[in-house]
């Protein structure tokens, strides 16, 4: 398989660019069956994926999220999600427009250590469509979301099981859990 991978990256590593490829990485959860599911990688890229301190090296997949792969795509938007409190990665988040199966892929293999619950004790899942409870102000806009609105495709904020996010007027904002009810 690494072989059809270095084909594909014209033998470079689909993160960085720059390294030669010589790892083919499979993204969590799919399975190493196909070549869709991988991503060339470099050594270098490889050993930074497991540190948590790399911002500064990351960097790099300010380009590789543009990559038409999804694979790389969903690589690239999951390592961005690790450091998305940075203004670069929150820069690049904001820019870029993926398709959600892509960022639910990506989404996917990080940890949710804790169950997403809505204001009635009912467990939210990736996906979901929620009804506002109440009317809220919504930040850094011109519009406020009045009670009853319906948020459909929410995704669960992986490292807040207190927030989701979804579309409020075209606009991909936070949401408290406990001002929403699962809509069955």
């Amino acid at each position: 398989m690494l072989e059809k991978l270095k084909e594909r990256s014209g033998g470079l590593c689909e993160l960085c660019s720059k390294n030669e490829a010589t790892e083919a990485y499979v993204v969590s959860p799919k399975k190493d069956d196909a070549l869709e599911n991988q991503v060339a990688l470099c050594g270098t890229c490889l050993q930074n994926l497991a540190a948590t301190d790399q911002s500064f090296y990351w960097r790099v997949i300010e380009g590789s999220i543009w990559n038409p792969e999804p694979s790389v795509q969903a690589l690239s938007y999951r390592i961005l999600q690790n450091y998305k409190e940075e203004d670069w990665a929150s820069g690049v988040l904001s820019m870029v427009d993926l398709d959600e199966d892509v960022i639910q892929w990506a989404l996917s293999g990080l940890e949710t250590a804790a169950v997403h619950i809505d204001a009635f004790g009912n467990v939210l899942e990736a996906g979901d469509t929620v009804v506002l409870t109440q009317a809220l102000d919504v930040k850094g806009t011109n519009f406020s979301a009045p009670k009853g609105t319906v948020v459909k495709k929410i995704r669960l904020v992986h490292d807040n099981h207190e927030q989701i996010e979804g579309k409020i007027n075209e606009q991909m904002i936070v949401i408290l859990t406990k001002y929403v009810k699962k809509n069955n």
